[in-house]
């Protein structure tokens, strides 16, 4: 008996030991890796935007073979109309969007200038503050500076590794084409590549990150569109400079939970309020009753509560985000750490011999 422990403690601690080994000769061989890792992640980001695509459509394709679509006509409609939408979008969308960065760039030494004497009027007043809270403002105003400049580089980081990068990005739609038209076929060569003993716990954890990670980027994606949408046209009715562009914007960072409204919010009134301060008024009320629709009508009928996360957690979730990845990580802390709790739960599960199938 106690041999055959013992035995099965040396084969253990071997399976780590030869684990260890090939990761320090990974690390070894990580320079003369790097040509074929630069390949590999030019490949490998179009092909993740693909499957995450193909992911968020598929329901739509699984509703409409309900109706006795065959699954290649009804993925051969939805590709016609996604392409169409996108098509439209470039059509009627880019044109306005260039027009505005024109008239953006046309204004902004002056605007810059007036911003300067803003911000040199704003620390004249400051140096009447008390030392301690002078010091902790001006730490404050160079975060916010540090993260602004921070995130216009990732920005312009991923336009330009996006635009010289756009052959490749050329194929995705294919691959979102045949990962919906034979997904069946993928389904069954995953579950076949499965060793057959993990075959059902990991159906049951693949549909439980589903359950959760999918309606809740399918819900939040519709309620930014809808927040951008009715931003826009705010903008636009209320007069502000560049409604499409700040529009975007606030629909992009609707992602973010918590502080997505803060970062919206600053561009927008800071824009309203170089044209005059009864407009910069007018965005912030109109931002406000946004928000509240937002988070009061939208996000309860549309997404819920999937994530099932604290606050708390979620906060915490962002500031590690924002940390490690900037505005990147901001926008996927909320379903990495949705993925992290199924995760953690199903190996607690498997620990103690709960994990239950349907």
């Amino acid at each position: 008996m106690k041999r055959e422990r013992l035995q099965q403690d040396v084969l253990k601690w071997g399976k780590w030991l030869i684990i260890l080994v090939f990761f320090l000769l990974l690390g070894q061989l990580a320079a003369y890796l790097e040509p074929i890792w630069l390949i590999g992640k030019t490949l490998l980001l179009p092909l993740v935007v693909a499957c995450v695509i193909a992911y968020l459509l598929h329901p739509i394709i699984e509703k409409l073979a309900t109706y006795g679509l065959s699954r290649g006509l009804a993925t051969a409609l939805l590709f016609l109309l996604f392409i169409a939408t996108i098509v439209l979008i470039l059509m009627i969308g880019i044109p306005v969007f260039i027009r505005q960065v024109h008239d953006a760039i046309d204004v902004l030494p002056e605007q810059l200038a007036s911003i300067k004497e803003t911000i040199f009027t704003y620390q004249k007043q400051l140096s009447g503050l008390p030392d301690p809270i002078q010091v902790h403002v001006e730490e404050w105003t160079e975060k916010v500076e540090t993260f602004a400049a921070k995130s216009l580089d990732q920005l312009e980081q991923i336009i330009l590794t996006a635009i010289q990068s756009i052959m490749v990005w050329v194929v995705v739609p294919f691959i979102v084409f045949y990962l919906l038209k034979d997904y069946t076929l993928v389904q069954r060569v995953g579950f076949y590549i499965t060793p057959r003993k993990w075959r059902e716990k990991v159906l049951l954890y693949i549909r439980d990150v589903d359950k959760t990670f999918g309606s809740y980027i399918r819900g939040q994606l519709l309620v930014a569109l809808c927040v951008g949408v009715i931003s826009t046209i705010t903008f636009w009715v209320l007069g502000v400079p560049y409604p499409v562009i700040l529009g975007l914007f606030v629909g992009a960072t609707d992602l973010i939970p918590y502080f997505g409204a803060i970062i919206s919010a600053v561009p927008a009134i800071g824009v309203a309020l170089l044209d005059s301060t009864s407009l910069a008024i007018y965005v912030a009320i109109s931002l406000f009753i946004i928000q509240q629709v937002e988070g009061n009508i939208l996000s309860p009928l549309i997404v819920g509560r999937t994530v099932h996360l604290h606050p708390v957690l979620i906060i915490f979730a962002l500031l590690i985000g924002v940390e490690v990845a900037g505005v990147i990580g901001l926008l996927v802390a909320v379903p990495v750490t949705a993925i992290m709790k199924v995760t953690l739960m199903h190996i607690r599960q498997y620990l103690k011999g709960e994990v239950e199938y349907d």
